[in-house]
């Protein structure tokens, strides 16, 4: 595997080595061993996995410490754009982010640490797939308006498809007022 460092200090893109021949490809997604040499978390409790169809956009949430998730996400069918913000406030990235084109093509992935905020929009109809290293809790669920100005976020689709729920979501500045 090798590492992608970003601008944002622990958010990774990972890139598997894919072994490929007449058959069909084989990759290893997850290995204890190589992500503790990478220095990646290993303590996944809990994995997940949704279908979006084309124009999707789910997110941005979180959970409140001491339930933080760090999630482990690649698509296992189709093409999301990846989106983490940076909602440490004793960062020096504190309400930036990042953007990942996770492809089942390239089988790509990311890393995002505990301390952000993560959503994706699916560009095709898309399986999405995440390890997470904290149980989810209800009560501890929270996220940012999805097309908040401030962040400024390009989801790179028309008319997005958004539930009820996150459009309803904060802005970055109101939740986050006391450190802005």
């Amino acid at each position: 595997m090798q590492i992608r460092e970003t601008s944002i200090a622990g958010l990774v893109e990972i890139i598997p080595r894919v072994f490929q021949d007449d058959r069909g490809f084989f990759f290893e997604s997850y290995n204890e061993e190589l992500f503790k040499k990478l220095g990646l978390p290993t303590n996944f409790v809990q994995d997940n996995q949704s279908f979006s169809i084309k124009g999707v956009v789910r997110g941005l949430h979180f959970q409140n410490a001491p339930f933080a998730q760090g999630k482990l996400v690649r698509v296992i069918s189709g093409r999301v754009l990846d989106v983490a913000v940076d909602i440490r406030p004793d960062s020096p990235t504190f309400g930036k982010h990042e953007v990942f084109e996770l492809r089942s093509d390239t089988n790509n992935m990311a890393y995002v640490p505990e301390g952000f905020a993560h959503g994706f929009v699916a560009l095709e109809d898309s399986v999405f797939s995440y390890k997470c290293t904290n149980i989810y809790n209800k009560g501890a669920e929270s996220g940012l308006l999805w097309n908040d100005p401030d962040l400024g976020i390009d989801w790179g689709v028309e008319n997005p498809i958004v539930s009820e729920k996150d459009i309803i979501l904060p802005s970055f500045k109101t939740l986050f007022e006391k450190y802005v």
